[in-house]
């Protein structure tokens, strides 16, 4: 227990994103899950995530699984993407294999499991987090090492379950908190700066003053952001920059001398 309190307490002391996964995923390892996916978005509409370009996507397969899994929108054919979808909660990968067997998967989810089983990901856990808004999804994959199978992972998960699913939920929580790593270019610093003085309610005369730089600059900056949002007004900038946690995350700098 004290190992469990001691890790919830580093991850959510943590201020970057790679250190939560490396410290979650170090201990999901060491049950004997070293092979693990996440993702999350913000911008969910139905059975849409929105764009890859603006979803979080963190993985320790290998590179070519992940670019398949998440670049090729494989998640998204696997039948625990529709139970993620309509549930939250811990769901085993046994649920995956009664529903195979009993014929009961979409085509395409049947191919899935093929495809997977074919590459050794047969038994396992899925996680999906509750959320505050229904514009936000998570969910967390973990695949079971070789050679364990849906007893195995049964056995664990009662034994371990509850510090598993701790584990998880701080991971998601703690990243939901830190600045994202999306898939497209990510803003400047003054183009960070430049969007913060704008929430604040500041003309782009004002802004100006504030980062002692010309009028001119700041409109170049404010239209740099909105190219790396891929947005069509600043105001739209702000709005995706701070669900994104790209802007307001820390303390402005103070104001240049006049």
């Amino acid at each position: 227990m004290t190992r469990i309190l001691d890790l919830l307490n580093l991850i959510a002391s943590a201020r970057q994103t790679a250190d939560v996964w490396s410290m979650a995923t170090g201990y999901f390892a060491d049950l004997g899950f070293a092979r693990v996916n996440y993702g999350f978005s913000r911008f969910r509409h139905g059975a849409s995530m929105g764009r890859p370009e603006d979803m979080l996507f963190l993985s320790t397969f290998d590179p070519g699984y992940g670019e398949m899994y998440f670049g090729g929108g494989f998640y998204a054919r696997t039948p625990l993407y529709r139970w993620a979808l309509d549930h939250d909660g811990l769901c085993t990968w046994r649920w995956v294999a009664d529903r195979h067997a009993a014929g009961q998967l979409a085509a395409e989810e049947a191919q899935a499991v093929a495809q997977n089983a074919a590459l050794g990901l047969v038994a396992g856990v899925t996680i999906s987090f509750p959320e505050a808004s229904p514009r936000q999804k998570g969910a967390l994959g973990l695949a079971a090492d070789p050679g364990l199978d849906h007893d195995d992972v049964d056995a664990l998960i009662a034994g371990e379950g509850p510090a598993l699913q701790a584990v998880a939920h701080a991971m998601h929580l703690r990243i939901c908190h830190l600045p994202f790593t999306p898939q497209r270019r990510t803003l400047s610093q003054r183009q960070r700066e430049a969007l913060e003085w704008v929430a604040e309610g500041r003309t782009t005369q004002e802004v100006a003053m504030c980062m002692g730089i010309s009028v001119a600059m700041v409109e170049k900056h404010l239209r740099l952001a909105r190219q790396a949002l891929d947005v069509e007004t600043t105001a739209q900038a702000v709005a995706k920059g701070t669900l994104l946690n790209e802007i307001l995350h820390n303390r402005l700098p103070p104001l240049a001398a006049e």
